[in-house]
């Protein structure tokens, strides 16, 4: 050891040795901050070079109406575009109802009507990302949907609940074409939770 710091006054080394782990200790939680902020930011700029690629993707699907995969080991295909015109919204809607599908865009859900035919057709994503504008949705706004098999739709909606995942019922929705966009509520939770937020449509027929 450093001869001149044995000589140091016990107090004086104390404070070095303080002062040393202190440093040590705000360069960790710097670094901790560092990685915390680069994971919230990792969700929405995946989802932001997703959203290109799907769009990419639907674009060429529209042309031919085949399924087109965005990257070459992606599960899932675009189905549809979904736009909201009043708000600047395009988001391409996927074919898979997985868990893996909603981390890149909002999906069709299985079990529900296909767009354009009767009954309710139902298109959910995450609350933080995809479908972060629902909030901002009214009754009278509409909404456009376009299909890679050529269909062009627009729905006008009529309203917007909160509802529970395990009351949620397609069964008693109006008979016609409708569309329901859902996704978590609130949506500022960090946690998972029971509520859904739905957005409900009707088929503009003129």
């Amino acid at each position: 050891m450093n001869t001149a710091v044995l000589r140091m006054p016990r107090r004086i080394r104390e404070v070095a040795h303080g002062r040393g782990l202190l440093t040590l200790l705000l360069i960790a939680l710097c670094f901790s901050g560092v990685v915390e902020i680069g994971r919230g930011l990792y969700i929405p700029a995946k989802s932001a070079v997703a959203q290109v690629l799907l769009d990419r993707a639907f674009d060429r699907s529209r042309i031919d109406h085949a399924a087109r995969k965005p990257w070459p080991w992606a599960d899932m295909t675009p189905l549809a575009r979904l736009v909201v015109p009043g708000l600047g919204i395009s988001r391409v809607v996927l074919d898979s109802g997985s868990g893996q599908a909603l981390a890149f865009g909002p999906t069709m859900l299985p079990g529900a009507a296909a767009l354009g035919q009767p009954g309710t057709a139902v298109i959910a994503a995450h609350r933080d990302t995809h479908f972060a504008f629902l909030r901002d949705v009214k009754k009278g706004d509409l909404l456009f949907v376009q299909t890679r098999d050529g269909l062009d739709r627009r729905y006008r909606v009529t309203g917007a609940e909160i509802v529970r995942w395990d009351r949620y019922a397609l069964a008693d929705a109006p008979v016609g074409e409708r569309l329901d966009l859902v996704t978590c509520f609130p949506f500022d939770a960090i946690q998972r939770g029971p509520w859904r937020y739905v957005v409900h449509a009707e088929a503009v027929t003129r």
